[in-house]
Parts: C-alpha cells; structure tokens; sequence
C-alpha cells in the first residue's frame, strides 16, 4: 500500500501543512467549467476562490447595477450563486430544487413584521422585508428562474451541507430556513415543530435533489462538502459542542456514501482539513467557530493541488489565466466575511 494507507508516514511524520494527497478526485474541474455553489456559509469561500482563479463561477442571479457593491451584499446578491440565502439542509435543496422544476407548488405562507413581510423559505434576504406579498413572490419567482438557469447551464455543482436541525410546519412539512419568531414571524408550537433528521432522512433528501438534478442537466456533475463551522445554537437538548459532532458526522456519513454510489457525485474532505485534530485547530479563530483565512487558503491549495495532480491538463489550462465570463460584485471580495445565517440565533444566546 501506498504511504497514504498508514497513519505513521501519511500523518504522524509529517508538519500538519504537508499533509497532501487527501482526495482523489473522480473528475475535473477546470478554469472553463461553468461552477455554481449553494448551500452553507462555507459554500462562499468556495466561489471566491474560483473567481480568484480566474475559473468560471457562474452569478445566475447578479444584483442590479444601480447597486453599489455595500449594497448588494447587504442585500444578499452574490453570496452564491442564486439569491437563495444558505441552503443548510438536503431538505431545504429539495425544496428548492421542487419549486425551481415545477414538481411542487410553492407555499403560499408569509411572515410579518413592523409592517413589512418576509419570505418563510429565505427571511434574511432583504434587510427589511418586502413591502407586500406580491412583492416577496415576484423576488422569488426571479430567484427559482436563476436557479434553473444556473443548473441547465452549469458544469459543475458545488453543494455545502450545513446542518441536520431544522424547523417545519407540523401539516404542511414546509421547513423553514429559520425557526419562526427568530428573523420575523410568530412561533406557534402547535404548528411548527423541531426536528433534528436523521441519517436514512437526509440519505433519502439527497437522493431526490440528485434526481431533480440529473433530469434537468445530465452532465451535471455534484461535488459534496461538509461545513467545518460548528453550530451557533442548538435546539436538540444537546451541549452545543455534542450536537456539533453528530450534525457533522451524520452529513459526512451521507456525503461518503452518496459519493460512492453515484459516478457523477464527489466528496471533497474541507471538513477534515479545518476539523481533524491532526492540524491542531491552528484554522480555527478565538471563538472556536469561525474559519480563518489561512484555513480558507490551505483548504483551497489542497482542492487545486489534488486537481493539478489527477487531471494534469487542468493546471495547464488554469496556467493560462483566462478570465471568468460572470463575476459578481461582491463575492471575490474574499477578505470580507461570509453570510451566515444561522449566525441570527447569536442574539438570543
């Protein structure tokens, strides 16, 4: 077996920053692939490392040009690539994925608050609510177009999973992108429940957002990551720290096992390279939570590196240099911090 297989040459003998050969990618992802990103907040770093590159990340849904780029961060355009906000869970991307190909109708329900309205399946994405439902609608129907464009026209799919909680309607089985009364609304305990899902759920989730996927592109190619940010809060009854470690292991369970059960479907580890302690938590910040840019890069100098050395006519390409075709205002801004949403539940810890 190659060093790799043994713990003593691949890991125990080497400086945490030598540590290489972590993936074997099972195909490309070159400089004029059209790449688009979703998912959790660790999902941005991702594109801004594309766009740095010069690799084509695609913007299906880029803020209005009367924008200034403040602006259209703080209005959530560029962050990935459709104004979805984080997609934490294999649910909310099947959801998503449903409404965008018309194989399910999009929930009627809204929330208020001050006067203003916000949309149930993205509360975050306007600062201040919308001014009316009609509004919130015709925001979305833009989003769901974008959506749709961006996966027909895509090469490759870079989905974050982020998270096994969630929040849904106890009838209807909508779940929330956040828990209602948090952002805006009204918690009602006799209509919305917690739910921490489950292996066989998320399995299940997955699967059919990889369906909705494979008909509507069939050269789409999935690549799988794991956020390495550990949860702000949890609902589950669990120490933070403990419902950390199961969230992620049950994701990283399903993202191993839907990589090696579809040939289009990859896992790449940025998981393990922030978490393992083999790298000592030196990618962490003082909180314990955020990523650090020198994380962020090493992370990024692994994907290239295990890409370079598979696909050798990638790094000749990419050596080319050759421009992006869709850049957004904001994303290759990589020295700004990314758009967390779950990062709301801090105000009431």
């Amino acid at each position: 077996m190659p060093e790799t297989a043994f713990w003593k040459t691949a890991v125990a003998a080497k400086n945490p920053l030598e540590i290489s050969q972590l993936w074997q990618p099972k195909f490309a992802v070159a400089p004029d692939h059209r790449v688009i990103t979703a998912g959790s907040c660790f999902a941005q770093h991702f594109s801004r490392a594309l766009l740095a590159r010069d690799y084509k990340w695609m913007d299906s849904e880029p803020a209005p040009k009367l924008l200034s780029e403040e602006q259209a961060r703080d209005f959530n355009y560029g962050s990935f690539s459709f104004r979805s906000g984080n997609i934490y869970t294999a649910r909310m991307l099947r959801q998503w994925l449903s409404y965008a190909f018309e194989e399910e109708e999009q929930p009627a329900e809204y929330w208020q608050k001050d006067g203003r309205i916000y949309d149930p399946l993205r509360p975050a994405i306007e600062p201040d609510g919308f001014a009316s439902v009609a509004e919130m609608q015709a925001s979305r129907t833009a989003t769901l177009a974008a959506i749709r464009q961006a996966v027909t026209e895509a090469d490759v799919f870079v989905f974050t999973m982020g998270l096994t909680e969630c929040w849904r309607h106890r009838q209807s089985g909508l779940e929330y992108a956040m828990c209602p009364g948090t952002v805006a609304g009204d918690f009602d305990p006799a209509c919305h429940e917690f739910v921490n899902q489950g292996y066989a759920g998320i399995w299940r989730d997955m699967r059919a957002a990889l369906k909705v996927l494979r008909r509507a592109n069939a050269k789409l190619q999935v690549l799988l990551t794991v956020s390495p940010v550990p949860l702000t809060a949890t609902a589950s009854g669990q120490h933070v720290l403990t419902a950390t470690s199961h969230s992620k292991s049950v994701l990283r369970a399903v993202a191993g096992e839907l990589a090696a059960d579809y040939k289009h479907v990859d896992y790449f580890p940025s998981y393990e390279i922030i978490t393992h302690p083999a790298y000592r938590g030196m990618f962490y910040a003082p909180n314990q939570r955020s990523v650090v840019q020198q994380g962020v890069n090493h992370v990024m100098e692994s994907f290239f590196a295990c890409q370079y050395e598979t696909f050798p006519w990638v790094k000749r390409k990419a050596s080319r240099g050759a421009k992006p075709q869709v850049v957004s205002k904001v994303a290759g801004a990589s020295e700004r911090a990314v758009k967390c949403d779950e990062e709301f539940l801090d105000a009431f810890g």
